[in-house]
């Protein structure tokens, strides 16, 4: 059945039950930082606020890694639990290898997700995290977080969902597989990748 979640990753849609409530919404048409600082120059006011928006990006193309030509890199997961280590995802090597990581996780507990990810060369409109939980390869939850749009930085940004709460009770305990997608309102797929976590009694492995 493992074999079933894993193969659904393909399948893992940009659309959401949010979005499709919301069918005749349509995301702005994309911007260069140069297209937006033009707009509206008289705008004393509004300039200044675009700039304070933008930060470095103002002053000229925010490149991070100049060998790779993506806009958005995301570069790490995080399973945060109040005064626990976080539990981390190295999303820059070879992601195939990731569900072979385990998380396990404690019954019952409270837990956010934190995406790290740099953005680099234009601002990026409309960022979203999707997350699809199977289990023995029967999808029991899926979420949608609206991350923002965000301009090009040297510096790491991040996101971090609401806190949500693991599952508890002797039936919930076993293993997960995540399907993770990071997209944008253009339906841009940034990254999309597979990880797996066990909710136990408590923390042991």
């Amino acid at each position: 059945m493992a074999d079933t979640a894993a193969e659904g990753i393909e399948d893992l849609q940009i659309n959401t039950p949010e979005e499709e409530n919301e069918t005749n919404y349509k995301p702005p048409p994309e911007k260069t930082i140069e297209e937006i600082l033009e707009t509206d120059k008289d705008d004393e006011s509004l300039q200044k606020y675009k700039e304070k928006l933008l930060g470095d990006a103002k002053a000229g193309t925010v490149v991070v890694e100049p060998d790779d030509p993506r806009k958005v890199i995301v570069k790490k997961l995080a399973l945060c639990v109040p005064d626990r280590p976080d539990l981390e995802l190295d999303l820059t090597g070879d992601i195939s290898q990731l569900k072979k990581q385990v998380f396990v996780i404690k019954e019952g507990v409270s837990y956010r997700i934190r995406i790290d990810f740099i953005v680099q060369r234009e601002i990026v409109h409309g960022l979203k995290y999707v997350q699809k939980t199977y289990r023995m390869g029967m999808p029991v939850d899926k979420m949608s977080h609206m991350v923002g749009s965000y301009p090009p930085k040297v510096e790491l940004q991040s996101y971090t969902t609401p806190a949500e709460d693991a599952p508890a009770g002797m039936m919930a305990r076993g293993s997960y597989t995540v399907q993770s997608l990071f997209t944008d309102d253009d339906k841009h797929e940034h990254l999309k990748w597979e990880w797996s976590f066990e909710i136990k009694k408590d923390w042991k492995p």
